[in-house]
């Protein structure tokens, strides 16, 4: 199922063409875009169900869902729980999609604002 893949999405600087990307890990080459991070998330589910389709017509394996995912738990106010249920479920995408594209969103907001040489450490991008 396309809801069970961890897809990044990230803002594209202007000169990029701005927006958002959506990237799913987890099937190379598997991207989209979109004006907004829930467009470009609405977008990449038809990528992930067309990578899924080209792979096994031609006789490729597809990846199975999460093998590079790592497990968050965070407790949430239930107020806030509701409101983030009811995001995902306008959206069509699961909770777990949404928060992690949420996150997703305010860390590259984050980024894009923070110096670069401002002493923090930054993972390594896989």
């Amino acid at each position: 199922m396309n809801k069970d893949y961890a897809i990044i999405v990230k803002p594209l600087s202007e000169q990029e063409g701005g927006g958002y990307a959506a990237v799913v890990p987890d099937l190379p080459g598997c991207m989209s875009d979109g004006e907004t991070a829930l467009e470009a998330l609405t977008h990449v589910q038809d990528a992930i169900a067309a990578w899924i389709a080209t792979a096994r017509a031609e006789g490729r394996k597809v990846p199975t869902p999460g093998a590079g995912r790592s497990e968050f738990r965070q407790r949430l106010p239930r107020t806030l729980h509701a409101t983030l249920t009811e995001m995902a479920r306008t959206e069509g995408v699961s909770l777990n999609t949404l928060i992690a594209t949420l996150l997703a969103e305010g860390v590259g907001r984050h980024e894009a604002v923070r110096p670069a040489n401002d002493g923090l450490r930054r993972p390594k991008a896989c």
